[in-house]
Formats: structure tokens, sequence, C-alpha cells
């Protein structure tokens, strides 16, 4: 996963704004209690940050992959 995918997935989820406000701000014990921002730059696997913001906040299994998005021709 990307940092990229990571941001889609956030904003998805969460909405823009609330997105980037979690995001640097709450504390994730699976990446070693750094807030997500922290843990994108230390050079945490997005993966691994998307699944602990994930776990913190009770995404369902169903919505951990993000939205369908139309397939572009």
């Amino acid at each position: 996963m990307r940092n990229s995918d990571f941001w889609r997935l956030m904003e998805d989820e969460f909405g823009s704004g609330y997105a980037y406000h979690l995001a640097s701000s709450a504390v994730l014990a699976a990446v070693g209690g750094r807030t997500a921002e922290e843990a994108l730059r230390a050079g945490v696997d997005p993966r691994d940050v998307w699944s602990a913001v994930c776990d913190l906040q009770d995404v369902p299994h169903e919505r951990r992959l993000g939205r369908d998005r139309p397939i572009r021709e």
C-alpha cells in the first residue's frame, strides 16, 4: 500500500476533515505509540498504520478495503 492509498482510505472512511485530525492526534499503540502521521514519516508500512487506525476506530472488516470505485475506461 502506498501513502496515497492510505489517505484515500482515511478520507473515504472518516471524511477529509476528520481524517487529517485523526491522523495527527490519535496515538496508535500498534505502531509504536505514534500518531498515524508520525508512523508514516517514520517509514511504517501504510497498511499497518491503516490497520491500527481501523482497530482503534472499530471500522468493520467489510469496510477496511475502502469504497468500490468505478473502473475507468
